[in-house]
Formats: structure tokens, C-alpha cells, sequence
């Protein structure tokens, strides 16, 4: 089963890094939710999931339990990459709206060549 949880990992990680390098805004943010996506499975997995236990300690002896912290932590993942992608999705249309393109051109020539061009 661990072999499954870290190929998983491994792809979105690959292919979240594969659309942040494209030049499209939408890829980009397609790419920065599955590089998030990749992390909060990461994060979940580091917790070794225990069946049928309790999520705390028990009085009665050395019980196995389930580590209630990386669910904590995955739980704030998430809030957090709602909220950066919502953000980012906004300044992407606001881009958008205004050049009519979601390219992102880093080869553009500064304003003031432009201005000082014959």
C-alpha cells in the first residue's frame, strides 16, 4: 500500500510542477492545486493510519493509536490552498480581462525601450 500512496505522490508532484512551467495562467493554477494536493496526501500518509483505534491515548496501557496532528495539519493544508486559489484564479481573470490572454509573456521589452524606440 505504500508503494501506491508514493507513486501517487510522486505523480501529482510531477505533473503540478509540469503545468507551473507552462505559460498559461490556468495550467499554472491547475498546477499549484496539485502540487498542494500532493502535499496534503504527503502530510496524511506521515500519520500512519491506524484501523480501529483511538485518536488519543489510552489510560489502560501501551494501546496503538492514530495520530490526530498530520489530520490537523491536512485539515489547515486545505483551508489554505482554497484560499490561495481563489485568490489566484482573481488575479488571473483580472489579468485576463485585461490583456485579453492568459499568456504569461516573460519576453516582453521594458515600457521605457518601448518609449524611446524610432
Amino acid at each position: 500500500m505504500e508503494i501506491v500512496v508514493a507513486s501517487s505522490v510522486a505523480a501529482l508532484t510531477a505533473a503540478g510542477v509540469y503545468l507551473i512551467l507552462r505559460l498559461r495562467t490556468f495550467a499554472t493554477i491547475l498546477g499549484l492545486a496539485l502540487l498542494s494536493y500532493a502535499v496534503n496526501v504527503f502530510l496524511f500518509s506521515s500519520g500512519r493510519l491506524a484501523i480501529d483505534l483511538p485518536p488519543i491515548l489510552s489510560k489502560y496501557g501501551d494501546a496503538g493509536y492514530t495520530d490526530p496532528l498530520p489530520q490537523a495539519l491536512v485539515l489547515t493544508a486545505i483551508v489554505i490552498s482554497f484560499g490561495m486559489t481563489a485568490v489566484l484564479v482573481m488575479v488571473a481573470l483580472g489579468a485576463f480581462v485585461e490583456s485579453d490572454d492568459d499568456k504569461i509573456d516573460m519576453d516582453s521589452p521594458d515600457e521605457t525601450e518601448e518609449g524611446n524606440a524610432p
